[in-house]
């Protein structure tokens, strides 16, 4: 049954946005969180969006067979489509991968030698202790990597298009310049942050509720990757549907 899982799931949110304990605990997790998810993720995610910046200048570049189309509409297309897809969108699929399978195999790792099972038997909030700072930490690192792309998405596209002589210096930053709107900024950050919870809800519940051994957090951890990715997209459907 489908709703038993979501049910599951409602009720471990539940029980992560539950109060605290003591803060200065979960400050601490926060900040190492911060640092794996955030820091952790910039190496990959740079090279990604230079690579998909220069990609799009030059694959939009090809497609511009007729002369009555200004060069500049290059670096319109390459601002646009980083903004409100690429750089959203294929930087969450890419940290559902790296950033939903470590969350999930080390939840179910504690999981299966029951140090979560030892949490609770101390009286601890397992859910709050382990999954909230996790969630904190990805919507608040994730949308500043989403920034970072745009930049490098941009920055790949413009030393590709004028490297190849696909566009000018001139043309591209024209284009960058002429018709920006920004208000798909404003559906650029809404789309990270529910992206960010998406990966590490999702994730968190899979390893939370992993039943077995090794062999099973491996499981649990591709399923995490695999839900967390249909999810992105779905979920990328209906905020364009709703925003746009």
């Amino acid at each position: 049954m489908v709703f038993h899982p979501l049910g599951r799931y409602i009720l471990l949110l539940k029980a992560v946005f539950r109060r605290p304990e003591k803060w200065n605990i979960y400050r601490n997790e926060i900040f190492r969180e911060m640092v794996s998810i955030g820091v952790g993720s910039l190496g990959i995610i740079a090279i990604i969006s230079v690579f998909l910046g220069a990609v799009t200048t030059v694959q939009t570049a090809f497609q511009l067979v007729s002369d009555f189309i200004p060069k500049s509409v290059i670096g319109m297309i390459l601002r646009d489509s980083s903004i409100l897809e690429l750089s959203p969108t294929i930087s969450a699929v890419v940290l559902a991968g790296k950033v939903g399978s470590s969350v999930a195999s080390q939840i179910g790792t504690m999981r299966v030698t029951e140090q979560i099972d030892a949490l609770e038997i101390m009286g601890i909030n397992s859910p709050g202790y382990l999954i909230l700072p996790k969630i904190i930490a990805a919507v608040t690192t994730i949308p500043l990597l989403v920034i970072i792309s745009i930049g490098l998405s941009i920055t790949g596209g413009f030393f590709a298009g004028t490297a190849s002589g696909a566009v000018t210096q001139q043309d591209f930053i024209t284009g960058l310049t002429t018709d920006f709107n920004s208000f798909t900024l404003v559906v650029c950050m809404v789309k990270a942050v529910i992206f960010a919870f998406i990966i590490t809800s999702v994730s968190a519940y899979q390893g939370f509720y992993t039943n077995g051994g090794a062999l099973e957090v491996g499981q649990s951890s591709t399923k995490a990757v695999v839900i967390s990715c249909i999810a992105i997209l779905f979920s990328d459907y209906v905020i364009a549907q709703l925003l746009l």
